[in-house]
């Protein structure tokens, strides 16, 4: 019998033909809440899983569950420790996505450094005098700063340095130097970077110890002139507090791709600012990059059933 793997949100063409020309049944989901996923998983082998909640009931749903393949590189959405608990591999995309998330990030400061959207909205209104009023500012021997050095972090160095001419400089307390980049400065606390840095630019995961991290005390160290980008996770910026920080023009402004909730409330005060720049967590959503993300999910979940080590494995499962 075909093992069945099941897909609750829709993925690109090119994942799910990884899985049927191997032989793979696909089951799409009925929804993507908890409750539509315990109903669905009862009779599947897999998971392709996007971002959709798995918490202990999903799991606990699903007898014969034997992996979960994240579409992408967060498995914040995923109760890792459950599926180690229960011999289910959960496996990961990590060389899907970090490309176009630097350029996200690269794109977001020259946006911010060059006023690109109170330009355009100008431009509009047939505000041609803007041109003398704003003035933007280049990027070359400017500092940006990085909290998080993985492969995004390491990435969008090598694009600000050798691409914008900028200075780069580093905080991750699990690197030591940043592959392609010896010229990029590690330094050893945070504290360096938010009184340093023009650009300061977020890559680090969503957990018990960054949720909530960037607030107030590190918003108040920035200089007037500095901008925020975040495209990791909205969990690790104090949404509250960088909001004043915004309207207060503590700092000078914010690129995020990233909120806390997702999607945001329709009440939530940033849509009102004309110093931030949003988008709706989309930093990884190129075309390329989603095929990237499919295929590899779908190759983390054919590793398992055939009884192969994954590639990208996130835990390691009881008994394997």
């Amino acid at each position: 019998m075909a093992y069945t793997v099941l897909i609750p949100q829709d993925v690109v063409e090119e994942g799910k033909k990884y899985l049927t020309d191997r032989g793979y049944k696909i089951k799409m989901g009925s929804g993507v809440t908890v409750e539509a996923i315990i109903k669905d998983v009862a009779d599947c082998d897999a998971i392709l899983a996007r971002t959709a909640p798995f918490p202990r009931e999903v799991i606990l749903a699903g007898p014969r569950l034997k992996v979960i393949g994240r579409h992408g590189v967060g498995v914040d959405n995923i109760d890792v420790k459950t599926c180690t608990e229960k011999g289910i591999w959960v496996t990961y995309a990590p060389e899907s996505n970090a490309n176009s998330v630097a350029e996200y990030a690269v794109g977001q400061i020259i946006a911010l450094a060059r006023n690109l959207l109170a330009g355009d909205k100008a431009t509009r209104s047939m505000d041609w005098e803007f041109r003398n009023r704003v003035k933007g500012s280049d990027l070359a021997g400017k500092t940006l700063g990085l909290v998080g050095a993985g492969r995004v972090g390491a990435m969008t160095a090598k694009k600000a340095f050798y691409g914008l001419e900028m200075k780069v400089i580093v905080y991750d307390p699990y690197v030591k130097a940043i592959p392609g980049v010896p010229e990029a400065t590690i330094v050893p606390d945070l504290e360096t970077v938010f009184r340093t840095a023009d650009f300061i630019s977020l890559h680090m995961p969503a957990t018990p110890e960054t949720r909530g991290m960037i607030g107030k005390k590190y918003f108040e160290m920035m200089k007037k002139s500095a901008f925020l980008v975040n495209a990791a996770r909205g969990e690790v910026v104090n949404e509250k507090d960088l909001y004043e920080a915004l309207r207060s023009r503590r700092i000078a402004g914010a690129g995020l791709d990233v909120f806390d909730p997702e999607p945001p409330l329709a009440d939530n005060p940033l849509y009102g600012l004309d110093n931030v720049i949003l988008s709706p967590h989309n930093a990884a959503l190129t075309l390329e990059a989603m095929t990237r993300m499919a295929v590899h999910a779908a190759m983390g979940i054919d590793d398992a059933l055939s009884g192969r080590t994954p590639k990208w494995p996130v835990n390691k499962p009881v008994g394997k």
